[in-house]
């Protein structure tokens, strides 16, 4: 199948659990690479599909089927698990083990010899897998997504479903970057090796990336995601997660943090910078704590009184104008002062209604 043209693979994208492992990429799904695209690792997978004049650096492992299409080369082994089928001038530096039956076209160059345990067949050939890859492509396009599911589940023949691999057209995959021109996704406990460069970028959780992200829109990193480089972007937004960790510096247009995010670098940010909280159980326990240390302030200050009713049973009743003063004075003090220095203001206020006694005294005596 040649895939000329916008194709239907119109993003990266990167299947849960998928590793590199040395110089292979390893997924558990299959795997579709579009043409004229240049993947320097190695491939191992259950269905492999390469597209027309696509260069694969190292050996390809299929579970099931593989197809190469016309002008590719592989710079190493195929071993198929299935059938094969070898577009024209198809170039294996290596040797092919096909344990099914094997389509061939013509002048394909096999440098190493193969094998197959079934049928050989030489011709340019059109095999079945990718015929149902056209039709499912076509009803997704028309929006018939229930047969598009039917036939999906039917092409499973009762494995479960698994997210392929999803290289676009004129991508470049290598061990030090992997460069696309479409959006990028990448799923949940990957690890990935190479710098990431794509239109736009969204890496799920539990993820270790031993390299940078570079995109001109929008980046988002997961929680619990381990990102060993810059994460980068002209215009778009920068969403690092709770829990994610990015061991380098973040420069973005807008750039939005969660509660719990870890950034090693500087952060940099030519429009708004958001700190977002976390919300839930944990809000409602600091609000409890907030309210209980109000009733506890509460308690405190019914507790400063009991001097002043000390005070009360230390003050001369003999006159009621000098207990008035004396409680006045207690009241104005008790906030601000101890219990030794309400004593010394009572004392006070005491000699000061003596000493007015002793005038109206003398007053009389005239």
């Amino acid at each position: 199948m040649s895939l000329r043209g916008g194709g239907p693979i119109e993003e990266l994208a990167i299947p849960s659990g998928t590793t590199v492992e040395e110089h292979d990429v390893v997924v558990d799904g299959d795997v579709l690479v579009g043409g004229q695209s240049t993947v320097e690792l190695g491939v191992r997978g259950r269905n492999v599909a390469i597209g027309e004049r696509v260069s694969v650096g190292d050996d390809i492992e299929a579970e099931g089927d593989c197809r190469l299409d016309t002008w590719c080369s592989v710079d190493g082994n195929v071993l198929v698990g299935e059938d094969a089928y070898l577009g024209e001038r198809v170039t294996v530096t290596g040797r092919l083990m096909v344990s099914g039956d094997l389509d061939i076209g013509d002048d394909v160059t096999i440098e190493e010899g193969f094998e197959a345990n079934g049928w050989i067949v030489i011709r340019n050939p059109v095999p079945t897998i990718v015929f149902y890859f056209i039709v499912l492509s076509q009803l997704l396009r028309v929006g018939e997504t229930d047969a598009a599911g039917e036939l999906a589940e039917a092409l499973a023949d009762g494995d479960d479903v698994r997210d392929p691999l999803l290289i676009p057209r004129s991508a470049e995959i290598a061990d030090d970057a992997w460069r696309v021109s479409t959006p990028a996704t990448v799923g949940d406990d990957c690890r990935l090796h190479g710098n990431l460069r794509a239109a736009s970028i969204r890496v799920g959780e539990r993820n270790e990336v031993f390299g940078s992200l570079r995109a001109r829109e929008d980046i988002t990193v997961g929680a619990e995601t381990v990102i060993h480089g810059d994460v980068t972007t002209r215009g778009g937004t920068v969403t690092v997660e709770a829990g994610a960790r990015v061991l380098g510096d973040v420069s973005a247009g807008d750039l939005v943090v969660y509660d719990g995010a870890e950034i090693q670098g500087t952060l940099r940010a030519r429009g708004e910078m958001k700190l977002v909280q976390r919300t839930g159980p944990e809000t409602e326990a600091d609000e409890v704590e907030e309210g209980r240390g109000a009733e506890a302030g509460g308690s405190d200050g019914v507790d400063s009184e009991e001097p002043d009713g000390v005070g009360d049973d230390d003050a001369d009743p003999g006159d009621g104008t000098e207990n008035e003063t004396t409680e006045s004075a207690r009241e104005d003090d008790a906030p601000e002062t101890d219990g030794e220095s309400d004593a010394e203001g009572t004392a006070a206020v005491t000699a000061d209604a003596g000493a007015a006694t002793e005038a109206v005294e003398s007053e009389d005596d005239s």
